[in-house]
């Protein structure tokens, strides 16, 4: 039949592009690790050391889950073979359906193979600290920053990343002034690393009782969650610590102590803060570790091979200075600045679901 035929070509292209993306995976090497973190998993003493054994559970777990779904997409990829060849000797085209459904199944697994095969940077498989920062707009740009991560929420938690908020700044009005957190899960920063830079949207202001269309600005900043780099050396005289006490909702404790934590690193003019934990120790570890990550990322900024790969051009959170725009008026449209990309697709974007078509788009691209 015509129809098997073409499936069988696009199959056989599917299962070379598999074939890469494994090559390049190392499976082998991919089992032989997995086999010395099982070892590592059976020494008594591993959870005498916490952190260590949460450490090594975690990437067993990666480990494994990997391997599984490389497993699981090649017996895919045969059996789609096998019944297709089934079909074919007895000329059955019932089957049809099932084989599409199966083959279009197949494809976005092994999409999504091949876009982990390409995240090989040296801090793609970490955690990502996250801080949306609202520009020139006023009031519409900090609404747009609390839009920015709601999305970004969104697509953590349907990516299957948790989310764990570590510093919020409400806006005076509304929306967000800034906000700070950490995308936890395998990857997490080599599939959000590419948002770092100025987001520009394009919209009837609900502010503006004139309705007229407005301009918003807000930029998010993408770091690598590093946990402890010993070529960090940061010495306590260079360090300035201020506490103060925790905004938001709080509770009996958070909003009656000094919880929050501010450290300023006076060398570099580095400052990083966090309020969200109870206590102001618990703070001061998060915002140490934050610390770390800018400091690790500013060295890495400062050698030219590695300026793109960790941190990018950091430019004014203004006009001419965004990646990506996001036009509602007076176009339904999506454009990358960097790709000079634009979503040409009509989009009928309701009152209050621009999130979701943003989502959308992100996750599509």
């Amino acid at each position: 039949m015509i129809v098997l035929d073409e499936i069988k070509a696009k199959l056989k292209n599917l299962s070379e592009k598999f074939d890469e993306c494994v090559e390049a995976i190392d499976l082998t090497k991919l089992k032989a690790r997995e086999a010395e973190l099982d070892e590592l998993q059976q020494d008594p003493d591993l959870f005498k050391d916490l952190k260590r054994a949460q450490e090594i559970n975690s990437e067993a777990k990666s480990v494994k889950d990997k391997i599984k779904e490389i497993e699981d997409v090649t017996a895919g990829i045969n059996d789609l073979y096998t019944l297709i060849e089934l079909v074919e000797l007895e000329d059955d085209e019932s089957f049809v359906e099932e084989i599409n459904t199966t083959f279009d199944s197949l494809t976005a697994r092994v999409e999504k193979i091949h876009l982990d095969s390409l995240l090989k940077g040296e801090y793609d498989s970490k955690n990502a600290i996250v801080t949306l920062q609202a520009g020139a707009g006023g009031t519409e740009a900090q609404d747009w920053t609390q839009m920015l991560y709601r999305m970004y929420r969104m697509y953590a938690e349907k990516s299957g990343f948790a989310v764990e908020e570590n510093d919020f700044l409400a806006g005076d009005v509304a929306g967000i002034k800034s906000v700070t957190f950490t995308v936890k899960g395998l990857n997490a920063y080599g599939y959000l690393k590419a948002e770092k830079g100025v987001h520009r949207l394009v919209r009837i202001s609900p502010f503006d009782a004139n309705s007229r269309r407005h301009t918003s600005f807000a930029s998010a900043e993408v770091m690598p969650e590093i946990e402890n780099d010993t070529s960090i050396e940061i010495r306590p005289e260079e360090l300035k610590i201020d506490t103060y006490r925790s905004g938001g909702a709080g509770g009996q404790h958070v909003n009656k102590t000094d919880s929050a934590v501010r450290i300023t690193h006076l060398p570099t003019g580095i400052v990083v803060q966090c309020q969200n934990e109870r206590s102001q120790i618990q703070n001061r570890e998060q915002a140490m570790k934050y610390l770390i990550s800018k400091l690790v990322e500013r060295r890495e900024r400062e050698i030219h091979e590695k300026a793109t790969a960790i941190k990018g051009e950091i430019k004014k959170i203004e006009w001419g200075s965004q990646i990506r725009s996001y036009v509602f008026q007076p176009y339904t449209m999506v454009k990358d600045h960097r790709t000079g990309y634009e979503n040409t697709d009509v989009f009928a974007v309701m009152d209050g679901d621009i999130e979701g078509f943003i989502f959308d788009y992100l996750r599509k691209s």
